[in-house]
């Protein structure tokens, strides 16, 4: 095993509420090219952790532990570290689209926005636009554009959220859920585009973004994600490869999980 620092270094992270930790003490390691999948049930924490790692915990959220991107201490940054940090470096995909763009502005102008903060003129905005959309197999850009959030489907709406996240060419892509309000055939193409943006099958030129993909489900997981990270309760109870944690689950709270989504149908293989 190599002894170069991980892409992301998670040691002892705490997320505490009135002195009551729901995240506790998780360790987390991602490596560069890695797609790594935190799971678990509703209010394990996973979300939390994720929203600790972007440093957009909610108000009242006490973070203690450590958070290294890139070897850089993340956790207590001062604003201005927190707006190169969103600008680039780590970017994260929430799961309900509807409510993370804003209704009320058009598309082409909120996904200005990451363009802006990262630098690009204003002369370049549209072409990077058209493109960014393309990327995420959005067809017809001008009309999507053009367009308020409520005139798109679900699909259309979690890809322009991908395509914000893409806009800050991030290191690290944190994936929160982003197919839970997806009807199963959309879920599937967003899932397969996940895969394609993050690993060799983009163009040689881009170094695609490393994967924590934050779900529930374990067969989900399954199809995306070379690792797994178990949370329970706020704290890691099983780590490893996805194809040993299926074959062989250690922790009777992982067996739970793998029961749980057996009558969908476990992939045979993960590459």
């Amino acid at each position: 095993m190599s002894n170069a620092p991980s892409l992301l270094e998670v040691d002892q992270l705490s997320v505490s509420f009135d002195n009551k930790a729901v995240v506790d003490r998780v360790d987390l390691r991602i490596d560069a090219g890695a797609r790594v999948g935190l799971i678990g049930e509703s209010g394990s924490g996973k979300s939390l952790t994720a929203a600790a790692i972007a440093d957009i915990t909610p108000p009242g959220a006490e973070v203690t532990g450590s958070v290294r991107h890139e070897g850089r201490e993340l956790v207590g940054l001062h604003n201005r570290a927190r707006h190169r940090l969103r600008s680039g470096g780590i970017a994260l995909v929430s799961q309900d689209a509807l409510t993370a763009l804003n209704p009320l502005v058009r598309v082409e102008d909120q996904l200005a926005i990451p363009l802006r903060r990262r630098g690009v003129a204003r002369r370049r905005c549209a072409a990077e636009q058209r493109d960014l959309l393309a990327s995420v197999g959005l067809d017809d850009a001008e009309r999507l554009l053009r367009g308020y959030p409520g005139q798109l489907s679900g699909g259309q709406r979690q890809r322009v959220l991908l395509a914000m996240a893409l806009a800050t060419q991030p290191s690290l892509l944190l994936a929160d859920e982003p197919t839970t309000a997806l009807d199963p055939t959309v879920q599937a193409e967003v899932l397969a585009l996940l895969r394609a943006l993050t690993t060799a099958e983009q163009p040689a030129a881009a170094q695609p973004p490393s994967l924590l993909f934050i779900s529930h489900d374990l067969a989900v997981v399954a199809q995306l994600c070379t690792h797994v990270v178990v949370l329970r309760a706020g704290r890691v109870v099983e780590r490893g490869p996805v194809s040993e944690i299926i074959a062989a689950p250690k922790h009777s709270y992982t067996r739970e999980l793998l029961e749980a989504t057996r009558s969908i149908g476990m992939p045979q293989e993960v590459s």
